[in-house]
C-alpha cells in the first residue's frame, strides 16, 4: 500500500449517508484517507462531509439557493456537475485527491460521469451505479479508464447485499490508486483503430513499423467503447498522429446498431488539426448483437457470426453510399493533413471473392461515392490493394513519412526499443 493515498468520493450525502459511510470506513481500513464531496441539494446530511453542497455551488459559479430556485431537478444536478468537476480537478492537480469513488442512481451517475471524464488517463475513477453498462449511458460520456461496478440491491438503504458490492468498490479504487503506473509521454504516441486480427491484419504490420520509427503505438478496438476512448484521448492531445483505418463504428451509428461510438467518432483529430490517414476499414458492414434476434430490415443479406457476442451484416449499396458520405464530410471539414487511402480489392478479410460477404457491385458503388466526394486539400490516395496487403501499409508509411519530413509529424524517439523487441510485444500495446 502506498502511504498518503486520498481517495475523493462523491455522492448526494443526504440521501446516500449510510452507503458513502460504510465505503469510507472500507477505504479506512486499507490506510487510505477520504474526501467526502456532497452534491445533494435538497436534504440536509446526517454528518459533515469535507466538501459540502454550498462550496459545490460556489464552485459552479452560483448559491445553493439560487440551484434550488431553478425549480428543476435536472438542471439543479447539472449545475452541481459543474462545481464538482471544478473541485475534483483543482484536488488532484495539487495531488490532494490520487483517484475518485462515485455512487448513484441515475441522478447520480449523471453527475459522476461529468467528473470522472474530466479527470485525466490514469487516476482511478470507479462509479458504483444502478445503471452499469446500460444503453442509457451514451458513449461519449465515459471516461476512457472509467471502471464501473453494478450496484445491486442498492437503491434504498444498507442491506448484506449492496455491502458486498460497496466493498467491493472500496478496494478496487484502493488497489487502483496503489497500483496504478503513471502515465509518461517516453515517445510520441499514434493512435491506430482496428478490429481484431482475424478480420483486420494490417496492425501486425504497421504498429510495430511505427515502433521502429521511435513512436508508440496505441491500438484501439473500434467496438464501441475503444473507438470513443480513442476520440477522447486524440482531444485530450495525447497523440501526434492518427492511422484511424477501421471506420466500422461510423457506418453502425448511421444505421443504428448498438456497436457506437457517438455521433462524434471521426472528428476529434480534424477538430485539432491533427495529422489522420484514414482508411474505411470494416465500414460497409453494421454490427449487431448476435445473441438477438436478426433485426427484420438485414434478413436475407450476408451475415457473418464473428462470436456469440456480434455479427455482422451487409449492406446495400445505396447503405454504402451513404456511409461514404458521411466519412467525406467529416475529412472535408478537417483542419489538418488528411490522407484518404481507398484500398479498391476489398476492407476486411470476409469481403474478398469466397468469403461471406463478398459483393463486388456493393463495393463498386462504395469507392465510386468515395470518389465523388473526397476534396480537396484531403489527400485521395487510391490504391489498386486489399487493406489487409502489406503493400497498403507501406504506402501508407510512406504518407507518414512525408509527413514527418515536412514537419507535419515530429520524429520519432531516438532509442525506441529494436524491430525485434516491437514484434514480439506490439500486441500488449498500453498508454503508459
Amino acid at each position: 500500500m502506498k502511504k498518503g493515498l486520498q481517495i475523493l468520493m462523491v455522492g448526494t450525502a443526504d440521501t446516500k449517508a449510510d452507503e458513502l459511510l460504510f465505503m469510507r470506513r472500507c477505504i479506512e481500513a486499507e490506510g487510505a484517507g477520504v474526501t467526502i464531496m456532497d452534491v445533494g441539494v435538497l436534504g440536509t446530511p446526517s454528518f459533515t462531509p469535507e466538501i459540502g453542497k454550498h462550496e459545490v455551488a460556489a464552485a459552479a459559479g452560483t448559491t445553493l439557493d439560487a440551484i434550488i430556485a431553478l425549480g428543476d431537478e435536472n438542471l439543479a444536478m447539472t449545475r452541481m456537475s459543474e462545481g464538482a468537476r471544478k473541485l475534483a480537478l483543482e484536488r488532484y492537480r495539487i495531488g490532494q485527491v490520487h483517484g475518485v469513488l462515485a455512487l448513484g442512481g441515475t441522478m447520480g451517475t449523471d453527475l459522476a460521469l461529468d467528473v470522472t471524464a474530466a479527470l485525466p488517463l490514469g487516476m482511478p475513477k470507479i462509479i458504483v451505479t444502478t445503471v452499469a453498462y446500460s444503453h442509457l449511458i451514451p458513449p461519449e460520456r465515459l471516461a476512457p479508464d472509467l471502471m464501473m461496478i453494478l450496484w445491486a440491491g442498492g437503491l434504498h438503504g444498507l442491506n448484506s447485499i449492496c455491502r458486498s458490492i460497496l466493498s467491493q468498490a472500496a478496494g478496487a479504487v484502493v488497489g487502483a490508486c496503489s497500483t496504478v503506473v503513471p502515465v509518461r509521454r517516453r515517445r510520441p504516441r499514434v493512435a491506430v483503430s482496428s478490429l481484431g486480427k482475424s478480420c483486420l491484419s494490417y496492425m501486425l504490420r504497421l504498429t510495430p513499423a511505427l515502433e521502429r520509427r521511435g513512436y508508440e503505438a496505441v491500438v484501439f478496438h473500434a467496438t464501441g467503447m475503444g473507438g470513443r476512448a480513442m476520440e477522447t484521448l486524440i482531444e485530450q492531445g495525447e497523440f501526434v498522429a492518427v492511422f484511424d483505418f477501421a471506420l466500422a463504428e461510423v457506418a453502425n451509428h448511421l444505421h443504428g446498431s448498438v456497436v457506437s461510438a457517438g455521433a462524434s467518432r471521426l472528428e476529434a483529430a480534424g477538430r485539432r488539426g491533427l495529422p489522420q490517414l484514414v482508411a474505411p476499414g470494416a465500414s460497409d458492414m453494421v454490427d449487431v448483437q448476435s445473441w438477438a434476434a436478426l433485426p427484420a430490415r438485414f434478413a436475407g443479406r450476408p451475415y457473418h457470426a464473428h462470436n456469440r457476442l456480434i455479427g455482422s451484416t451487409g449492406t446495400t449499396a445505396d447503405e454504402r453510399r451513404a456511409i461514404a458520405r458521411e466519412v467525406a464530410g467529416k475529412l472535408n471539414s478537417a483542419r489538418g493533413p488528411t490522407a484518404f487511402l481507398l484500398p479498391r480489392r476489398g476492407i476486411h478479410a470476409w469481403d474478398p471473392e469466397g468469403q461471406p460477404m463478398h459483393d463486388a457491385p456493393g463495393h463498386a458503388a462504395f469507392v465510386d461515392e468515395f470518389r465523388r466526394h473526397i476534396r480537396p486539400p484531403v489527400e485521395m490516395h487510391d490504391f489498386d490493394l486489399h487493406i489487409n496487403d502489406d503493400a497498403f501499409v507501406d504506402a501508407a508509411l510512406g504518407i507518414f513519412d512525408r509527413w514527418v519530413d515536412e514537419g507535419w509529424i515530429p520524429r520519432g524517439k531516438a532509442g525506441a526499443r529494436s524491430a525485434q523487441a516491437s514484434s514480439t510485444t506490439h500486441l500488449s500495446t498500453v498508454a503508459i
